[in-house]
């Protein structure tokens, strides 16, 4: 049994996984903790790590998990990492997003309209089924807004240079919020958006396994 660490997207949980098929693989969900005051990624990653409990596990991260899953790359040893509509490096984070990091226009954000169910973050996330949407509501609303400042300000400023050896990049060719382009070397899941977790499950399930078995096969 493979031992495997998952980061859910930004304020979201593992409800969001929910149709991935996890066929053996032993799999822990990381929880989100609340963020200190001006804390670093850097500790805010110690702390996090506490939740790993294995060694050398397979880390995969969602979205702004996949950017905590890199950096808990960096202070403990895991077997593989695998991103899912993420970011590798600061140079794949969409230059208008490293512009607002820069003139600290982040901080004028309307977060409560972010945390809102509406057209243009159902567009945004690529949410189209009726049941996808229901989810995404629940998730906006449960997603805390200290979290989901302190998180954003950590994507924009993200300065990240460093790719992991065991890195594996999923990424959808449709993704609205970090478009595909950006994504070098990634693995592409057709017309997948950004939560392609959802409505491209089975596709996204059969590259997770052929990824994770392959690596497993030459170790």
């Amino acid at each position: 049994m493979k031992n495997v660490y998952i980061l859910s997207g930004l304020g979201a949980d593992e409800r969001v996984f929910r149709y991935l098929d996890f066929k053996d693989l032993d799999v822990a969900f990381v929880k989100w903790i609340k963020p200190l005051a001006n804390e670093t990624i850097t500790r805010y990653t110690q702390r996090i790590s506490e939740q790993i409990k294995c060694k050398n596990p397979v880390l995969i991260g969602l979205s702004f998990g996949g950017i905590i899953a890199t950096e808990l790359a960096k202070i403990i040893p895991v077997k593989q990492l695998i991103l899912i509509s993420s970011l590798k490096t600061r140079t794949e984070i969409p230059f208008i997003y490293r512009l607002a990091g820069q003139l600290r226009l982040h901080q004028l954000i309307p977060y409560s309209f972010l945390k809102k169910d509406h057209a243009l973050n159902r567009w945004l996330f690529g949410v189209i089924r009726k049941n996808d949407k229901d989810l995404f509501k629940r998730v906006l609303a449960d997603t805390d807004i200290d979290f989901l400042k302190w998180a954003i300000n950590i994507i924009v400023t993200w300065e990240n240079v460093d790719l992991h050896p065991q890195l594996k990049h999923i990424h959808g060719t449709r993704d609205k919020l970090l478009p595909f382009k950006n994504a070098e070397e990634a693995i592409a899941i057709e017309n997948g958006g950004h939560l392609m977790v959802l409505d491209k499950a089975k596709q996204v399930s059969e590259v997770l396994h052929r990824v994770i078995n392959s690596k497993l096969e030459t170790t």
